[in-house]
C-alpha cells in the first residue's frame, strides 16, 4: 500500500512551451485543489477523470502562473493512482515555484523513476514494460525506438508469459507423472516431456541469439576504418560523418590514435573509428597506434578496409588483406585517379569504388554497410531483449531447462528434473517482475529521471 502522495516536474529543465508538474497518490486531487483556482469556480474534486480545468496555480493567494489542470482518477491513470498534472508556461522558475506550492500543500518530492515504479507496484505494467520506457527516452535511432516501443506494447511480456504458462504446465505434469508413474495418463509420457522442453528451449535460445545483435543495433554498431597511411581513411571518416572529425593532411600517418564518431545511417547508428595507418615501423609511437588499429579490427562488427585504387598494392596492403574476414567491406578510394590496384586480391569480397575527397560513391558505400550489418535479420516487432538484466534472466532459464533435458536423457530421477524446471520458471518470473527483490526493482528505477 502506497500511502504518500508525491510530486515532481515531469518535463526537462529549461525554457520551453510548457512545463508539466505531476502529482500522484491518494491525496493528489486534494493537494491539487489547495494549489489551484479554476476560472470557472469548479474544484478538481468535482470533475471526472480525463477532464481538465483552466485556471491559475496559487500560493498563499499569490498567483504563480496560469495553468491547465488535468485529472486522472484511479485506477485509470499511468500510475494507477489519483493523478493531477499542472501544465504551466515553460521555464525553470515557474515550474520550480509550482512544485514548491504543491509540496507546501502536502506532497512529497518524488524519487527517480517513482511514477513508473508506482505503475509497476500497482500492477499497471510489468518490469519489461517499465524498462522499455527508459529505453524509449534514451533511443539513439529508429531501430532502438521500435524495439523499445514493441517491449512497451508487451512483446516481451507476451512471449515470456506464454513460456511461463508452458513451464507451469510442464512442472505440474512432472509432479503428477512422478507420483503415478505406472498409470496411463493421457499426454503424460517422456516423449511429450522431451517435445515440450525442446519447444521452450528453442524459443529461449532465439531470444538469447537476437540479444547481441539487438543491443548493437540499439547502442551503435562498431565500425572500424582501417588501411595503411595516406589512403584517405580520415577523409572517408569525415565524408561519412559529414563533419571534420579527423584531421586531413597530405602527410602520411597524421592519425596516430583512434578517433570515434557516432553516425546515423538509415535506421542504424554506427560508431565509426578512424584508426592509425597500418604499416611496418620501428617508431614506438607509430607502433602503438598500429597495435590499436589491429585491436579495433578484431573487435569491430564491421570493418571498412580502405586501399588506394590509384597505386599498386604493396606489402602493407597485403598484411591488411590477410587480417580481414568476411565482415569487411573493401573500399577502393581515389578511384577518380584511375585503377592501378590489383582487384583480383579482393575476389569474393564486397568491393566499393569511391572518391572520398570528391564525395563520390559514399551513398553506395552506405548501402553496402547496411547490407553487411544484415539488420533485416532482426524484426523489431519480435520479443527482443533490451538490457543485460533481461538477458541474464533468459540465459539462466535456458541453462536450467537444458539441465532438465540432459537429466532426462541420463535417466536422472524426475524430482531432480523438476527442480531444474522450477529454477527456469523462477528466472522468467524474475524477468517480468512477478518474483523480484526490492533491491532489483530499486536499482532498475534509479536509472530513471525524476518526474518519470
Amino acid at each position: 500500500m502506497i500511502d504518500k502522495t508525491v510530486a515532481a516536474i515531469s518535463t526537462p529543465p529549461g525554457e520551453g512551451g510548457i512545463a508539466v508538474i505531476r502529482i500522484s497518490g491518494p491525496e493528489a486531487i486534494v493537494i491539487a485543489d489547495k494549489s489551484f483556482r479554476s476560472y470557472s469556480g469548479k474544484f478538481l474534486s468535482e470533475i471526472k477523470g480525463y477532464s481538465a480545468l483552466y485556471g491559475e496555480v496559487v500560493s498563499e493567494n499569490s498567483v504563480i502562473d496560469d495553468a491547465v489542470a488535468t485529472v486522472f482518477r484511479a485506477p485509470k491513470s499511468f500510475t494507477g493512482e489519483n493523478t493531477v498534472e499542472f501544465s504551466v508556461h515553460g521555464g525553470r522558475l515557474v515550474a520550480k515555484n509550482v512544485l514548491r506550492a504543491v509540496i507546501k500543500n502536502g506532497a512529497c518530492p518524488a524519487d527517480r523513476g517513482e511514477f513508473t515504479k508506482r505503475a509497476f507496484l500497482n500492477g499497471k505494467i510489468d518490469l519489461t514494460k517499465a524498462e522499455s520506457i527508459i529505453n524509449i527516452i534514451n533511443a539513439k535511432n529508429e531501430i532502438a525506438l521500435r524495439i523499445s516501443q514493441a517491449a512497451k506494447n508487451g512483446r516481451i511480456s507476451k512471449e515470456i508469459d506464454s513460456l511461463i504458462e508452458k513451464l507451469l504446465e510442464l512442472s505440474a505434469s512432472f509432479s503428477v507423472y512422478a507420483d503415478y508413474p505406472d498409470d496411463e495418463i493421457e499426454n503424460l509420457n517422456p516423449e511429450n516431456f522431451h517435445s515440450s522442453l525442446d519447444e521452450i528451449l528453442y524459443k529461449l535460445k532465439n531470444m538469447i541469439d537476437t540479444f547481441d545483435l539487438g543491443k548493437k543495433l540499439c547502442d551503435g554498431i562498431e565500425c572500424a576504418i582501417i588501411g595503411k597511411p595516406n589512403v584517405g581513411k580520415s577523409t572517408l571518416m569525415n565524408a561519412l560523418s559529414r563533419t571534420e572529425r579527423s584531421i586531413v593532411t597530405d602527410i602520411a600517418g597524421t592519425t596516430r590514435d583512434v578517433v570515434d564518431s557516432a553516425v546515423v545511417l538509415g535506421d542504424t547508428t554506427l560508431i565509426l573509428s578512424d584508426t592509425a595507418g597500418i604499416h611496418q615501423t620501428d617508431d614506438i609511437v607509430e607502433k602503438a597506434g598500429v597495435d590499436r588499429s589491429f585491436q579495433k579490427l578484431d573487435s569491430a562488427m564491421i570493418v571498412i578496409a580502405v586501399f588506394d585504387a590509384s597505386s599498386p598494392l604493396d606489402d602493407d596492403d597485403r598484411i591488411i588483406i590477410d587480417s580481414i574476414s568476411d565482415n569487411a567491406i573493401i573500399v577502393l578510394n581515389k578511384s577518380d585517379l584511375g585503377l592501378k590496384a590489383d582487384i583480383s586480391a579482393f575476389k569474393g569480397m564486397t568491393v566499393v569504388n569511391i572518391s572520398a575527397k570528391n564525395n563520390q560513391g559514399i551513398d553506395t558505400l552506405s548501402e553496402a554497410i547496411l547490407a553487411k550489418i544484415k539488420a533485416d535479420r532482426l524484426d523489431s516487432d519480435d520479443a527482443v531483449l533490451i538490457n543485460d538484466r533481461q538477458f541474464n534472466c533468459v540465459n539462466r532459464a535456458y541453462e536450467s531447462l537444458y539441465e532438465a533435458k540432459t537429466a532426462m536423457e541420463n535417466h536422472v530421477t524426475l524430482d531432480a528434473v523438476g527442480i531444474c524446471i522450477d529454477d527456469s520458471l523462477k528466472a522468467l518470473l524474475e524477468l517480468t517482475g512477478r518474483r523480484v527483490t526490492n533491491e532489483v526493482s530499486d536499482e532498475i528505477f534509479s536509472r530513471f529521471c525524476v518526474g518519470k
